[in-house]
């Protein structure tokens, strides 16, 4: 009875926290200067229980911390579906949608072999480079129960992540702001939308470039740049299933004896058909004028989904204990780097290419 009881007290541990860092999400300061996403807060909670309380919490409580930073974690992202819809790729044309690709399929297979130079374990390596090249923190908690990464190597991840993501939100504003950028309006939307990290970031930072341009163009930066960010976050399940196969064939001859069949990470599916059905409410409620009806819903599901999200990022958090970070050294770093270098000039050359 008692262990029961801690475990439900892990559970609703993370839900407090996660709903704390909501609320210190929405402060003025703290969403439109840092930027900072209810996820990073929350798994920055988790650090900080983990490197002070969580040695004296009951040890009963950690099922349920674990239930949360995988059960929890696989429902949103699931549900982290009906914020997409298949009109955003038809919206943003088909140049977007191949600038988008094969960022990310470079990043991922770039990541790799850098990975294996740096002779950094794979986990580590698939986490980091899935974390640049999709949808940063969401992207890493979606890659983890995929390549059953410890929640060190995933906390880890998660940090290049804020760091390289929040050095663009800055950057690329200020770059713009001096004319260094030798891109058409469209071409830097789509630009930002392909190589910065987070949707927290793209939107940050296509807000700064809207406010520099005052008028002198009516186009939509910071709505292009997130419709192309997007595209990158409907790449999240099909990336997942390959990154599924690609682990299940490196486990061997011994993997191929036990099983016969890749196992499907079935909630990346579940992904997809989630913005398969959001596709066709938008479209059935845009059509009978229901309209306000779908938005309504839609947010609340969102909200629903932060929150679910806040508490996986929690639920990771309390089980990294700094120690962890020195063991994992400055190669995640080092590797989160070399991408950042091919995102953001890479993925300059690439646009200038194509759009």
């Amino acid at each position: 009875m008692q262990n029961k009881v801690q475990y439900y007290l892990g559970i609703l541990l993370a839900a407090f926290v996660a709903l704390l860092a909501l609320f210190l999400a929405k402060i003025p300061f703290v969403k439109e200067v840092l930027h900072l996403s209810p996820l990073i807060i929350g798994i920055l909670f988790g650090l900080l229980i983990a490197n002070t309380i969580r040695s004296v919490l009951p040890e009963g409580m950690t099922p349920g911390l674990k239930f949360v930073g995988k059960r929890i974690l696989r429902l949103a992202i699931v549900f982290y579906g009906f914020r997409l819809t298949l009109t955003d790729v038809w919206i943003a044309g088909w140049e977007t949608l191949l600038v988008d690709t094969i960022m990310v399929v470079s990043v991922l297979a770039f990541g790799a072999l850098v990975g294996r130079w740096l002779h950094l374990d794979r986990e580590t390596t698939m986490l980091t480079a899935s974390g640049s090249a999709i949808c940063g923190a969401a992207a890493v908690l979606a890659t983890e129960p995929i390549v059953g990464a410890t929640s060190a190597k995933t906390v880890v991840a998660v940090s290049t992540v804020v760091l390289f993501g929040t050095l663009s939100m800055f950057l690329y504003p200020i770059l713009y702001r001096f004319g260094i950028y030798n891109l058409t309006e469209s071409q830097l939307a789509i630009y930002t939308g392909a190589t910065l990290h987070e949707v927290a970031h793209v939107a940050g930072a296509g807000a700064s470039m809207q406010g520099i341009a005052e008028g002198a163009t009516a186009f939509d930066i910071a709505g292009t740049a997130t419709i192309a960010k997007m595209i990158r976050v409907i790449l999240l399940a099909p990336a997942l299933i390959v990154l599924g196969a690609f682990f299940q064939k490196g486990k061997g001859r011994e993997a191929s004896v036990k099983a016969k069949r890749v196992p499907i990470p079935w909630f990346a599916v579940w992904f997809l058909i989630v913005i398969g059905i959001n596709t066709l409410l938008a479209h059935v409620t845009s059509t009978y004028d229901f309209t306000s009806l779908y938005t309504t819903l839609c947010n609340g599901i969102k909200s629903v989904d932060d929150f679910m999200l806040t508490m996986a990022m929690v639920a990771i958090g309390t089980d990294a204990v700094f120690a962890r970070f020195r063991e994992a050294g400055f190669k995640p770093f080092a590797l989160a780097g070399v991408l950042y270098l091919w995102l953001t000039l890479g993925g300059y050359f690439l646009v200038k290419l194509i759009v």
